[in-house]
């Protein structure tokens, strides 16, 4: 099947005012922008897609990911990934420990032997895919602010999302970093076939995805 999140009738309100109404389908490898100033609902948009809409906040509408209706799924199952503006990495934990916290765990896989070692080689391919190779063990406050953006990126990829929401991932990168990141996180956007909703205040991110792009109004 296809791969499609779909936002169904949305209407998004802020107390008993209409906020934004959304019928919207992206499919794999396609990017979706929301554009708009402050208090147009862009954020709140992405809390509603991933469950997490503040109580001030109501929302009526469906979203489906791959034709199955998730709406009334807890945040934890609607297997949606978002990457912030902010990297959030643990400071307990290495580059690697901090990937391998958000990879899928299975019961059956974690008795073999060699399980460990086999997800750990996972990382590893991982961070020198995308230029890092042998940071693994490295501590998270050690990396670049474009070092810890991909090791983000990354940790979120592994979780084997199956859409991926970008609230402004790119905001605190300087120009040419943000380039180069913009280009990876959409390569690999494309490359896995996932859907993905961006919402951001710059034209050239939106530029940058050759796809559709809303602009949302503000409401007084």
């Amino acid at each position: 099947m296809q791969s499609s999140l779909q936002i169904k009738n949305l209407q998004l309100f802020r107390q008993d005012q209409l906020l934004l109404s959304l019928n919207e389908q992206v499919n794999g490898g396609e990017i979706l922008t929301i554009m708009g100033p402050s208090g147009s609902g862009k954020s709140s948009l992405l809390n509603w897609l991933t469950g997490t809409l503040a109580s001030s906040f109501s929302a009526t509408g469906e979203v489906l990911l791959n034709g199955q209706n998730i709406s009334n799924l807890p945040t934890h199952l609607r297997n949606i990934g978002v990457l912030y503006q902010d990297a959030l990495l643990f400071s307990h934990l290495s580059v690697a420990g901090n990937i391998a916290f958000a990879m899928p765990k299975s019961n059956k896989e974690s008795n073999k032997k060699g399980y460990k070692k086999q997800r750990l080689e996972k990382i590893d391919d991982a961070l020198t895919q995308v230029g890092l190779a042998g940071m693994g063990n490295r501590h998270p406050d050690s990396l670049s602010g474009g070092q810890q953006a991909r090791v983000a990126l990354l940790r979120l990829l592994l979780s084997e999302p199956k859409a991926i929401l970008l609230d402004e991932p790119f905001s605190k990168l300087d120009t040419q970093l943000r380039v180069d990141t913009r280009q990876l996180v959409f390569e690999q956007i494309r490359n896995r076939n996932l859907p993905a909703i961006m919402v951001t205040h710059d034209h050239s991110d939106a530029e940058a995805t050759n796809g559709k792009v809303i602009h949302l109004e503000s409401v007084n």
